[in-house]
């Protein structure tokens, strides 16, 4: 028995170490991590259980029974975060580039149905070549099967993939079908066809980089939700997330206990907040204010920035908060801001995490490249989101809530279970100048001085229909509220709202426009 324990462990060090050094030395010119390291950094020391570690393939032809290492170039287990239980599964681009044959897949597929049976999350650390050619079709089939249990797990375990190396072809749709995507500058891509390919067809010549980098998905595709400078950091983040999201679907959020008081006064929210609707504020000063000792966790910060999606706490527990953003594009919403709202609610909905929309809108951006980008389908998804969701829900308005933007952005009309709104709010159809042009524009146009006869309509009109009481007076909104009471009537109307129960239509699923 000794000798037998003897050969298991120095098989075990020959796995651990990997194919050779030289290939760890290769890892390392690149600035990247090994698929252990990162595993390393990710869970809690010391808890890491790999699953199958001695796999290897079994495929033959064009050299590869010839070299069969252990793990099959994929490391796959469960450990735990924060004391909490983690499934991950890391690709060794030391072994085959990464690149997924049909053992690696099996592996893969093992850890995601054990993540799925046990109920928590799920990590994968990418960095591989995509399909591995010599495996033909067997290995395209190993997507399919990822492709399949991540549709299979959505919306009920958290999953999150951390680019941390290429991803190319079909590869790309896995991460792309999970709740977020990380990704490190300069050493993770994704794309669905690479430079050479571009080149070859459109005669466009551009970096990998330049294609599928991380800047590039993190502000103009939309694909990265978060991008670091270093797999540290990035691993740290990722940490950070998972300390906010509940192991599955039928678990709330981990609430934390915290000092700062729940009815601290908002004193400085009166002075961060020009009553002028049209001169621009920064809203992460105002959620700074309002949360948990000032930190959230921004999704999609650089993309679609004129709204802001963020996860945070309040009174110890997690919430989300939808804001519009008046510093960027005094805080309208387009195509991509309405996709991206959409998104995060349909996640916090999944997750049981309460929604708390902060409004200063003042409509949707006009304009034909909107019309023909899908601004109406777009702003559906937005809408769709918020009428679907059956977890507690809060909208607090700032300032400005104008016309369909108003309505889609959780009014109490589609469905808010409590409205708030401070003493500068002006809800309307329109802004007071547009509604003046429209409603008296002939009056103005046989007056003897224009623009004085409608600057006094447009008084009129707002002293009438735009008066902060007006919505509350109609019941549109619950109360009107002293800025500096913000934090301490939302988090006493979420610990109200939060045994609430909403029983679903029966259906299998909606239809949300796309």
């Amino acid at each position: 028995m000794r000798f037998h324990v003897a050969e298991l462990a120095k098989i075990r060090e020959r796995v651990h170490a990997g194919p050779s050094e030289k290939a760890t030395a290769a890892q390392k010119a690149k600035g990247k991590l090994t698929a252990r390291e990162r595993i390393g950094l990710l869970l809690d020391e010391g808890s890491f259980h790999e699953v199958e570690p001695l796999r290897r393939h079994r495929a033959t032809g064009f050299g590869l029974e010839a070299k069969r290492p252990y793990t099959d170039g994929v490391v796959t287990g469960w450990g735990s975060v924060m004391g909490r239980t983690v499934f991950v599964y890391a690709h060794d681009f030391r072994i085959f580039g990464g690149a997924l044959g049909e053992a690696h897949a099996a592996k893969i597929h093992k850890i995601m149905d054990l993540a799925l049976s046990a109920g928590a999350p799920l990590v994968s650390l990418n960095d591989g070549a995509g399909a591995r050619i010599q495996e033909g079709v067997t290995a395209l089939a190993g997507y399919g099967g990822i492709f399949r249990r991540n549709t299979k797990a959505s919306g009920v375990i958290p999953q999150i993939s951390v680019m941390l190396g290429p991803c190319a072809g079909g590869a790309a749709y896995s991460p792309a079908l999970t709740d977020f995507v990380f990704m490190v500058r300069e050493t993770s891509q994704m794309f669905i066809t690479g430079p050479d390919v571009v080149k070859a067809v459109t005669g466009e010549e551009i970096s990998q980089n330049g294609l599928g980098g991380a800047d590039v998905h993190a502000e103009t595709s939309g694909v990265c939700h978060f991008a670091y400078d270093d797999e540290e950091t990035c691993l740290e983040e990722v940490r950070y997330l998972l300390s906010l999201l509940p192991g599955n679907n039928r678990e709330t959020p981990p609430s934390s206990p915290v000092e700062d008081p729940p009815d601290r006064s908002c004193d400085s929210l009166a002075d961060l907040v020009p009553v002028d609707g049209n001169r621009p504020y920064d809203m992460r000063h105002v959620i700074e204010e309002i949360v948990d000792d000032g930190e959230f966790l921004e999704v999609h910060e650089r993309w679609a920035p004129n709204i802001i999606c963020t996860l945070t706490r309040l009174g110890g527990q997690v919430v989300g908060i939808v804001a519009n953003q008046p510093r960027v594009l005094a805080g309208v919403l387009d195509v991509e801001a309405s996709e991206k709202a959409a998104r995060f609610v349909q996640m916090c909905d999944a997750f049981s995490i309460p929604l708390v929309t902060l409004l200063d809108v003042p409509g949707f951006l006009p304009g034909v490249g909107q019309e023909h980008g899908g601004i109406i389908r777009h702003g559906a998804k937005l809408l769709y989101a918020y009428c679907d969701a059956t977890v507690p829900r809060i909208s607090l308005i700032l300032r400005k809530a104008y016309g369909g933007a108003y309505i889609v952005m959780d009014s109490q009309s589609i469905g808010a279970d409590l409205t708030y709104a401070w003493p500068t709010n002006e809800i309307a159809v329109m802004g007071a100048e547009g509604a003046a042009n429209v409603i008296f524009r002939r009056r103005i146009a046989e007056a003897e001085d224009p623009e004085a006869e409608r600057d006094a309509l447009v008084k009129a009109y707002k002293a009438e229909l735009m008066h902060p009481y007006y919505a509350a007076e109609r019941g549109l909104v619950d109360d009107v509220i002293d800025p500096a009471r913000t934090r301490e009537v939302l988090i006493g109307s979420l610990a109200m709202l939060r045994t609430k129960h909403v029983d679903r239509p029966a259906r299998k699923h909606g239809n949300p426009p796309q």
